[in-house]
């Protein structure tokens, strides 16, 4: 599973500048690795601003989640294999690796792998006012063992900046016409849809809404005690024109497709440039995701890091800056998600456009019937795998 940003360029040459300005004689304090267009440019010129010495930042912006992912690796297997040529596998073999990070943005779906493989390590955020405040959700989705698996007495290995939804998004033109819109997953199955649908090319999307739709959980573990799930999935699969999770709206932009399921980041983006385009947080829940800061397992040497309580006291700063809530509040307007600070404060105490929007901040009852996907059992997995296969090889004439 993987989320993209449709913005790039400004804002990232923006974090260059601002992580060059501090001069080149001060040593690197903070070095984070961070998703594209995930954290507005005016933020990290006000966490300097609160600093109480001058110290060199540095933002480096990446694409993909998938990217972020990619350099944990990398940097793990530079530390298990020091004398190996520092490049990247192919097709980036002649790409040197990025520095090693101090905190690195990583999407909540791959905490269990990151975990698991050893890429990260746990963060003390327990003492930190910004811990104290958020939702319990958001807390338990970081809370894990050492195998990835969630666990109310676990290990912090996480810490939640922003969150959003899986959205429909539809074309007003086309359903002024229907006379009708979309408001929840079942009406995915109406048959005027047929052939005229977008969705994500990922199982556990796409059986979760429809276990949704019967009343069932995203992480239900056990798919063959969920009557007539596979007849409702056949219903579906002559409803869509085409899969995928990288190019799912371009249909929908020149009008292929009617309706596209997707991420709201994703929906947000494209709706302040095409006004055709409408979206609904379906009513019965969605799926819920997070983007979170993680540490990395592997650490700067002694000589390239000599402070270690430095960075650590500046990595806890930036995380519980990133949790006040003007910081949320600005995350929230300019991101095109939400902070999960909002979700635990007055909604009338927060600026108009927040209050209003109800993608970035879907109402309490849909909210609280959404739901982060969960780590599965093998079995489980192979369940969703061998189901997923089946559906997608059946071919509608």
């Amino acid at each position: 599973m993987k989320r993209r940003s449709f913005l790039m360029g400004a804002s990232a040459l923006a974090l260059g500048q601002l992580a060059s300005g501090c001069g080149n004689r001060q040593p690197t304090a903070l070095n984070v690795e961070l998703l594209q267009d995930s954290i507005p440019v005016q933020l990290l010129a006000a966490f300097r601003q609160t600093l109480n010495s001058p110290v060199r930042l540095k933002f480096d912006p990446q694409a993909q989640l998938k990217d972020t992912y990619e350099h944990l690796l990398v940097w793990r297997r530079q530390a298990q294999n020091p004398e190996s040529p520092k490049r990247f596998p192919i097709p980036l073999i002649s790409r040197q690796p990025p520095a090693i990070a101090n905190l690195v943005t990583l999407g909540s779906y791959w905490l269990e792998s990151a975990i698991e493989q050893q890429l990260i390590q746990p963060l003390e955020l327990v003492e930190l006012p910004g811990w104290q405040q958020l939702p319990p959700r958001w807390q338990a989705i970081v809370r894990r063992n050492r195998q990835g698996q969630l666990d109310e007495s676990g290990l912090i290995w996480g810490a939640p900046y922003r969150w959003g939804t899986v959205v429909i998004a539809y074309r007003r033109d086309k359903f002024e016409e229907l006379g009708w819109i979309p408001t929840d997953w079942s009406d995915l199955w109406r048959k005027e849809l047929r052939d005229r649908i977008s969705l994500l090319d990922s199982p556990r999307e796409v059986i979760g809404l429809t276990l949704k739709k019967l009343g069932f959980s995203y992480n239900t573990a056990n798919l063959s005690r969920v009557p007539n799930l596979k007849t409702e999935l056949l219903e579906l699969h002559k409803q869509v024109k085409l899969y995928s999770s990288n190019h799912y709206l371009e249909p929908l932009i020149l009008g292929d497709t009617w309706l596209a399921v997707g991420w709201s980041t994703d929906i947000l983006s494209l709706r302040g440039r095409d006004r055709q385009i409408q979206a609904v947080v379906p009513r019965s829940g969605t799926s819920l995701w997070a983007d979170v800061w993680v540490q990395p397992a592997v650490q700067k040497t002694a000589a390239e890091s000599p402070d270690s309580e430095t960075f650590k006291s500046l990595s806890q700063q930036w995380i519980n800056f990133c949790w006040q809530k003007q910081s949320a509040i600005d995350i929230s307007l300019l991101t095109h998600a939400a902070s999960p600070i909002l979700v635990s404060l007055n909604p009338a105490t927060l600026p108009n456009q927040l209050q209003n929007s109800s993608i970035l901040l879907p109402e309490p009852s849909i909210l609280n019937a959404s739901e982060f996907l969960h780590p599965l059992p093998q079995e489980a997995i192979e369940q969703y795998q061998e189901l997923w296969r089946e559906i997608r090889t059946i071919r509608f004439v």
